[in-house]
């Protein structure tokens, strides 16, 4: 005879219903029962169902009436094995929607925030860490406190517990193969973000800093328990198969960046660089420096950067990455978004480069990539299950993948937490002046948390710099226009590279329809602000103009690739809005996109195209008619067009001809006037100067000088330009050349 099966199931009755009723329902039929208890334990009311159907759901309820109240969670029993004349026990909770063979852990009577407050206002923070609070104090990773004991935080909404294992404890936890109850390190749910979740907090004596440590979890999680790397872990161990989490002290590194002053926007020059290929072939690098976070230090600090008259660092992606670094992984499959990636070093290695950074006047940006992670190995894969059925990839992942990996659910505001955490975390614990966020398209990218994100970090660092990668120019990330997004000005970078190739590129054609738009900080297509752009020709995205222009027919000579690159490098400097250029770009290296590695010169003092370029850059820094800056500088009259395709013949009319003055203040000397000429042919104009007397030319295709002090140049130079009538006519613009003239003294 087959004995029914039995269900005794332990509810937590976490709302207090003083008449607590088992209301079960089973799918697919009308039929519904409501079960008195048949007694109490420490956990709460418990229920014995003898379902008619193996699976079958079940909610609490208040009392008899049918309008309750009602918990509002509903659980699912599923059998597990053999039913025939069995009993089963299984827990619920108001705080998880599944339904565990384990007894839950018991909620703590406070949130995380109201613990977390009494710590701090007990003093038991150590300065100089960040205790994570993107959405609420949440006290997530592994925080050192001042006590020498160590706080250890997991974000998990439905896990039925979770415990603490490491090196400490011999990796001890109820699921090891020799568990050890003594050695155990449970956790504790506290509801956080506002009620909207639950985070497991703990504080221990025997976790050191420097020790290896992981969370392991049971239920809510994929083969119901997990034994996990740390979401908010600083540092990986060196053992690449285990990947454990590594406890950091931020505290204990001596910064020396107190006088530190963040350059305005309008003021960076952007240098993009891999940490892995700048230096990686670099011969004047120690060895076991290149390729790391110390082989950049020591360029910054041999003053190659202040040579080159860079002042701001945009480096690609920092976190922890599945895939070796080297020449072609360049860190654009994230596993972990806070964890320093080890092939660069450690925490406080990256800590020297930017206190490095900051004693030679260099701000550090850091790409982050928040719209999707590497398929291979992601510790945030299905740690997190929201219900019983849910998406494999669970609450961190969207079910549409990209079509670099999968997709991050930046459209949760749980998951948004972690990515606020990660971008202030960089900010505090490595003092970062800002971020480049990969590809923003709201297709792979929820605006919403990006507008969140502007907010909060401006709110801790007011003059943060935030650079998206928006290539569709959406104007919704403009924000307030001098506060919104620097964006990567794709239309600056096809326009100028279809003309330089003198063939259609990425949609763009080889005509000068547009061209003026795109050096005035592309106005007219997205920008509502200078503040708003990125321009660039070369990036880690892009092949570099001298890899473009050989693989041209015709235009693969060397001499060719040496003018087109100067003119590319040219245009990015002179143009309204923030100049990049990418690392290799000033020796015009042929190199071909996404591979990093840069083929350094014997000596730098030989390099031309280094020379040329350096003091072209140191041109842009100091001379305030290159830096133009706010909403409409021509409206304003700091900016008037004296050449273009759109005016008369002998103004440019037709022809990939470009000109303007730039008067940036009432001071005569900083009147500036600039010439590009993208056509492969020789082009006469008239110049309309604006002011008689005599123009220094500070800067062409093939030479750079400055006026004293910073170079010899002089009104009495024979390539000065001399005008009694504010006129020059007329002036011949070389094939793929440009110019930089200064007025400098009365006639």
């Amino acid at each position: 005879m087959t004995m029914p099966l039995t269900v005794t199931v332990h509810v937590d009755n976490a709302r207090g219903f003083a008449d607590p009723r088992l209301h079960v329902w089973y799918a697919g039929s009308t039929r519904t029962e409501d079960h008195h208890p048949t007694g109490k334990d420490g956990f709460g009311p418990v229920f014995e169902v003898r379902p008619v159907r193996p699976t079958f759901g079940f909610t609490l309820r208040d009392g008899e009436r049918p309008e309750g109240p009602w918990e509002g969670v509903d659980h699912v029993f599923h059998p597990e094995g053999p039913t025939d004349g069995e009993r089963a026990s299984v827990w619920a909770c108001a705080r998880s929607p599944f339904t565990y063979r384990l007894e839950p852990s018991t909620p703590a009577g406070e949130s995380a925030e109201a613990y977390l407050r009494r710590l701090q206002g007990a003093g038991a923070f150590r300065p100089g860490g960040y205790l994570p609070d993107g959405g609420g104090l949440s006290g997530l990773g592994a925080t050192p406190l001042t006590d020498g004991r160590v706080l250890v935080g997991l974000h998990h909404p439905t896990a039925a517990t979770v415990h603490l294992t490491g090196d400490f404890n011999g990796w001890q936890h109820p699921w090891a193969a020799h568990p050890d109850p003594d050695r155990f390190v449970p956790l504790t749910p506290y509801s956080a973000y506002g009620g909207e979740s639950w985070v497991w907090l703990g504080i221990t004596d025997r976790l050191p800093v420097g020790g290896e440590y992981r969370f392991v979890v049971a239920g809510g999680v994929a083969q119901n328990v997990r034994v996990s790397v740390d979401p908010y872990a600083r540092q990986l161990g060196p053992d690449f198969t285990r990947n454990n989490s590594v406890v950091v002290d931020a505290a204990t590194y001596l910064w020396h960046d107190a006088g530190w002053r963040r350059p305005r926007i309008d003021e960076l020059v952007l240098y993009e660089l891999s940490v892995a290929g700048f230096t990686e072939a670099d011969p004047d690098i120690t060895p076991g420096e290149r390729g790391r976070f110390a082989g950049v230090t020591a360029r910054i600090e041999t003053g190659y950067f202040e040579r080159l008259g860079i002042n701001a660092l945009s480096i690609m992606p920092l976190a922890e990455v599945p895939s070796p670094q080297g020449p072609s992984s360049i860190g654009y499959d994230p596993s972990l978004f806070m964890t320093v990636e080890r092939d660069f070093g450690t925490p406080d290695d990256l800590r020297a480069l930017v206190d490095a950074a900051h004693a030679h006047g260099i701000a550090v940006l850091v790409d982050v990539v928040f719209n999707h992670t590497s398929n291979d190995d992601n510790p945030l894969w299905g740690l997190v299950l929201r219900w019983q059925n849910d998406f494999a990839g669970g609450l961190y992942f969207s079910p549409r993948a990209t079509r670099w990996g999968n997709r991050v659910a930046t459209e949760r505001p749980l998951v948004q937490h972690l990515l606020v955490d990660a971008c202030k975390l960089l900010l505090v614990e490595y003092h970062v002046d800002g971020f480049r966020l990969d590809a923003t398209h709201w297709t792979v990218m929820d605006h919403g948390f990006l507008h969140r994100l502007a907010r909060e970090l401006h709110d801790l660092v007011p003059d943060v710099v935030l650079v998206a990668e928006n290539l569709p120019n959406e104007t919704d990330l403009n924000r307030s226009g001098y506060d919104g997004y620097a964006q990567w000005a794709e239309l600056f970078h096809d326009k100028v590279k279809a003309l330089l190739l003198e063939t259609p590129w990425e949609g763009q054609d080889a005509t000068p329809d547009r061209l003026a738009d795109s050096l005035y900080f592309s106005r007219s297509w997205f920008a509502a602000h200078t503040n708003n752009v990125v321009n660039y020709c070369q990036s880690h995205d892009e092949d570099s103009v001298a890899q473009a222009v050989g693989a041209i027919p015709g235009l693969d000579r060397p001499e060719t690739r040496d003018r087109k690159g100067r003119l590319g490098l040219l245009a990015t400097v002179v143009a309204l809005g923030q100049p990049m250029i990418y690392m290799g770009q000033e020796f015009n290296l042929s190199q071909p996109r996404n591979v990093v590695t840069v083929d350094w010169p014997a000596r730098l003092d030989d390099h031309a195209f280094f020379g040329w370029a350096s003091r072209l850059i140191h041109l842009r820094r100091r001379y305030p008619g290159l830096r133009l800056a706010g909403y409409d500088p021509a409206g304003e009259g700091r900016h008037a067009w004296i050449l273009g395709p759109w005016m008369d013949a002998r103004h440019g009319g037709g022809r990939a001809v470009v000109g303007w003055r730039a008067r940036p203040n009432d001071d005569p000397w900083d009147t500036l006037v600039v010439l590009l000429n993208f056509s492969p042919y020789d082009v006469e104009v008239d110049l309309e100067l604006g002011r008689p007397g005599t123009w220094v030319k500070l800067a062409d295709i093939d030479t750079v000088e400055d006026v004293p002090p910073a170079g010899r140049n002089s009104a009495g130079a024979p390539t000065a330009l001399h005008s009694r009538d504010s006129r020059f006519v007329p002036f011949v613009l070389p094939s793929s050349s440009g110019f930089v003239y200064k007025w400098e003294a009365a006639l």
